[in-house]
């Protein structure tokens, strides 16, 4: 019997308009309406719901009911305008701000991955919130926060340190007080990149159900080897093949839960360009799940400390005006869901062991091989040394060690924001 293609999803990463996340606070429910009906009407699937840590969470014992409530409406009202919902429950970090609760800091000053009682305040958090919307339809899953890894060590300020065996049982930890539906843990790219960092690629590619990749080109790729290079709009492609690589089951799926086009390395004239030929390189992987664009709306200028590109990334600008990336990323959107699957790849570059992980970095040696092949029309996978992962055809990484650029990219460019 031939199986039935499922097109991937297409999402957005929602924004409220208008007040940013501080809207938590308290919800202006007929603008979340506009924005959810505008976000349904450009085309798209499903949103990603952030609500904000400290609003959920102002003490360790106690999640406020009302705002357990409130996510639930704004999880509802997306259902209103036709759309799927997931949501994310340690936030954490967005946009360059911290938004970690009180008693986790100054005289309360506690190791968010580590602290027992802490870690068992979160997972109430996870099972709260899960408890809170997990019986609406529409439901999509649960992701633990969003790329909290970065509390975890450079280039945060005051890092939270953990070991790589503490941050895996942080992430099972809080998976387990979700006893269903899609969970999923999220990381920036130093999990990929940074030789050190305490989470490791196989905490994201086997932990949980799903895949989730946050793709951001101002880590060293657009500065290496320009914005609208080859390198740049197959990043997202990369990083999801290379999840799969420390996958134990290729066929898991990926969810390229955070891309933009940040204006810090691209130009307006760009955007719209970079977003198709991003996500059509992206669509070229046949493990996707779905697309979630960062973001929904720009964040308003009379909103003061954002750095630039944050007043940027929307699809919408903050009236509510579609802006022409918008119209780029419906239009791939609707292309995708039209084209047939992807053929499964039959090239692989081969990473080495042991594992270095700055070799994976953009200039790196499997990098460059991965994007020479690219660039040769191979569509190649990637796949560990030993591994037992059958390609017809499989390529050294040419200079096999070599690191890459991330690190040598400035705190302030290589931290995503």
């Amino acid at each position: 019997m031939t199986s039935v293609h499922t097109p991937p999803r297409f999402g957005v990463n929602y924004v409220p308009s208008g007040d940013w996340f501080y809207s938590w606070l308290s919800p202006r429910w007929d603008a979340i309406r506009r924005d959810l009906d505008a976000i349904a009407a450009l085309g798209l699937d499903h949103v990603r719901i952030l609500p904000l840590w400290p609003v959920l969470q102002p003490n360790r014992t106690w999640i406020r009911p009302e705002a357990l409530a409130d996510v639930r409406r704004v999880a509802e009202l997306a259902g209103a305008a036709g759309l799927g919902f997931s949501v994310d429950a340690v936030q954490g970090h967005l946009s360059s701000f911290d938004f970690v609760p009180s008693w986790l800091t100054s005289w309360h000053r506690r190791n968010l991955f580590t602290d027992p009682s802490v870690v068992d305040a979160q997972a109430e958090l996870v099972a709260s919130l899960h408890g809170a919307v997990g019986d609406l339809p529409g439901y999509l899953g649960l992701t633990l926060g969003n790329e909290v890894n970065q509390f975890s060590s450079r280039p945060h300020p005051s890092p939270m340190p953990a070991t790589p065996a503490e941050a895996g049982a942080w992430i099972t930890r809080l998976m387990d007080a979700v006893p269903d539906g899609p969970r999923v843990h999220a990381a920036y790219d130093a999990l990929w990149y940074q030789d050190s960092h305490p989470f490791e690629p196989e905490h994201a590619s086997r932990y949980g159900d799903l895949t989730a990749v946050h793709s951001w080109i101002f880590n060293g790729t657009a500065q290496h080897y320009g914005a609208m290079s080859g390198p740049s709009v197959r990043h997202a492609e990369y990083l999801m093949e290379l999840s799969r690589a420390f996958a134990l089951d290729r066929s898991r799926p990926v969810w390229l839960q955070e891309i933009g086009a940040p204006l810090n390395v691209l130009t307006p004239d760009q955007a719209p360009a970079f977003c198709r030929e991003s996500v059509l390189a992206a669509a070229s992987c046949d493990a996707l799940w779905g697309v979630t664009w960062w973001c929904s709306h720009d964040v308003p200028r009379h909103l003061a400390d954002f750095p630039e590109l944050e007043h940027t990334l929307g699809l919408f600008d903050a009236d509510g005006v579609v802006k022409p990336i918008g119209k780029a990323f419906a239009a791939v959107a609707r292309e995708v869901r039209a084209s047939p699957p992807p053929p499964t790849r039959t090239v692989a570059v081969e990473i080495a062991q042991p594992l270095r992980r700055s070799t994976l970095a953009p200039g790196g040696s499997v990098f460059t091989a991965w994007m020479e092949a690219a660039d040769r029309g191979e569509r190649p996978a990637l796949t560990l040394a030993g591994s037992g992962d059958v390609f017809d055809t499989v390529l050294p990484a040419s200079a096999q060690g070599v690191p890459g650029v991330y690190s040598a990219v400035s705190d302030s460019e290589m931290f995503d924001g």
